[in-house]
């Protein structure tokens, strides 16, 4: 009887054991590495991430996106950019005993040595020196400050309020007076990059030069020889990798901000504090769970645009008391990224009284097409008929043609 208790307890044991062996198998994987597919959202090592559609900047995926923190080199990308747009490639640029004290990363320039500019781009770019960084700000600028004014202007002009430029290397730093630190956010790193590629007159030499495998060049006296690699390891890891630029320093961590193209899709992801060493891999990690949620979960969807009613609206002070509306559409169809449960709201915003007179083909309002809370399409509203004005001349040609005519 006891030996018949004991074989039983050990079935048991071993059949427990098998069914926890099965559930482990069975279960979806959630790690670092994996993701589980669908809607659910990735789990990120980043503090702070973002993914938006390239084409129209729409917020696909937002982890902690508005929250401002240190960049690292991920700056150069706008360095890079404002260099482009308010320079020549061809200009020489004289380094200053300033530049050349710049720490490691760097390019290992000498004060009054001359380089194309064109080929410091590539050293910062592709290596990420910080001197080349600070030779380039200076002559673009005037100084360093003068640079960061002028990075700072361009954030604004695309939109970026969250972001403080500093420096142009992206070390740490701060202004004593206001204490702001060299900071952006994530979602505002994303959309400087989509800028970059997409937006910018420099779009084609920013994308060459950050593309870019390797590339060699020589000082202007002909001295001194350099040979550059590009670090961006998502160039040869990741299929449709267009561009992007990593950055670290003990305060920002690992950052990270990269485009993929995949089909007619067009991602950009933006990484912030991302670990810090051992943690260089995690990075990539979470690149790949970013591209691989959106690209599994959003497709361009053809939104149905409406044929709408509108009740007349009341035209003060006119020959005639309304005027009717209707929604003027343009012949391309809406398409949007989205995923398939994302709501499609419509709202109307129309006057409720003109004044004449009034015109056919007046603008009086517009119609917003949402997908959530992004709005993804205006549309103008315009009045269908005309209404003169009730005014003095108006009145004695009434007044003439009733006695006379």
């Amino acid at each position: 009887m006891e030996n018949k208790r004991r074989r039983s307890a050990v079935f048991q044991v071993w059949l427990a054991g098998l069914l926890a062996i099965a559930l482990l198998c069975l279960a979806p994987k959630t790690s670092f590495g994996e993701e589980k597919d669908g809607l659910e959202s990735p789990s990120l090592a980043a503090q702070s991430a973002v993914l938006i559609d390239g084409e129209t900047g729409r917020v696909l995926y937002a982890k902690d996106a508005e929250q401002a923190r240190p960049m690292a080199s991920t700056t150069k990308i706008m360095t890079c950019i404002v260099a482009l747009e308010n320079a020549s490639l061809d200009d020489t640029v004289e380094v200053s005993d300033y530049a050349a004290s710049m720490p490691d990363v760097q390019l290992g320039i000498r004060k009054g040595e001359t380089y194309r500019l064109r080929d410091l781009l590539y050293s910062l770019m592709l290596e990420s020196h910080n001197d080349s960084a600070v030779a380039v700000a200076e002559h673009v600028g005037g100084s360093v400050e003068g640079f960061a004014a002028m990075m700072n202007q361009k954030a604004r002009d695309i939109g970026c309020y969250d972001t403080c430029f500093i420096t142009p290397n992206g070390l740490d730093a701060a202004v004593q007076e206001t204490g702001e630190i060299h900071s952006t956010t994530a979602k505002d790193l994303a959309e400087i990059l989509r800028y970059c590629i997409l937006l910018s007159p420099k779009r084609e030499e920013f994308l060459e030069i950050t593309r870019a495998p390797s590339y060699a060049f020589s000082s202007l006296e002909g001295g001194r020889s350099f040979s550059c690699i590009n670090h961006n390891a998502l160039l040869t890891s990741m299929e449709g990798a267009l561009s992007g630029k990593t950055g670290f320093t003990n305060k920002a961590g690992y950052c990270y901000v990269g485009a993929v193209k995949k089909g007619e899709k067009t991602f950009i992801a933006a990484l912030l504090a991302c670990g810090w060493p051992p943690h260089k891999l995690y990075k990539w990690q979470d690149m790949r769970k970013l591209i691989r949620y959106g690209d599994t979960n959003y497709e361009y969807r053809e939104i149905k645009k409406e044929a709408l009613d509108f009740e007349k609206v009341f035209v003060s002070g006119g020959i005639g008391t309304e005027t009717g509306l209707t929604v003027v559409y343009t012949a391309e169809p809406l398409r949007v990224l989205m995923r398939k449960d994302e709501p499609v709201r419509i709202k109307k915003s129309v006057a409720r009284v003109l004044s004449a007179p009034v015109e056919e083909g007046m603008t009086a309002g517009q119609v917003d097409y949402y997908v959530g809370e992004d709005l993804v399409a205006s549309y103008p509203v315009q009045t269908t008929g005309r209404v003169r004005k009730w005014n003095y001349d108006f009145c004695i040609k009434t007044l003439l043609n009733c006695f006379f005519f």
